[in-house]
């Protein structure tokens, strides 16, 4: 059990693919750091509107305090977050589509001498047409 694992992301719409990634995140850590992205920066990256960080984060509180663990939400403004700023996390839980962004954080704290991260990659959940479930836009 790892002690302190971050996940990130939009969170629009809390698909079956987003609580996949947050359910493994509960499952294999001691408490789950979610980064959750600014109104202004899910803007940027998607053609659709998005909806409220403040509606997001409530969803996501509601999915988060099933789980019965420690658990933080912060916004994020950027691809990284705390990921590769604090030394205490041991983990990164990521879809296949954002494994490359993971590497990249742990490129980043290797160069900050900051000790690499676990990385647990969820499977894309698939719907009904064989594609992957996506808030997208």
């Amino acid at each position: 059990m790892f002690s302190k694992i971050v996940v990130g992301g939009t969170f629009d719409g809390l698909h079956e693919g987003h609580r996949s990634v947050l359910r493994t995140a509960f499952e294999n850590g001691k408490s789950v750091v979610i980064g959750l992205t600014s109104d202004d920066f899910a803007a940027r990256f998607r053609a659709r509107k998005v909806s409220s960080y403040g509606e997001r984060k409530r969803k996501l509180d509601g999915f988060a305090g099933q789980f019965g663990r420690g658990y933080s939400v912060f916004e994020i403004n950027d691809s990284y977050g705390i990921a590769t700023i604090d030394p205490a996390i041991d983990c990164i839980v990521v879809s296949e589509e954002t494994l490359l962004r993971a590497e990249e954080i742990n490129t980043i704290r290797f160069k900050k001498n900051l000790p690499k991260l676990t990385i647990i990659v969820v499977p894309l959940v698939l719907d009904g047409d064989g594609k992957p479930v996506s808030s997208g836009g």
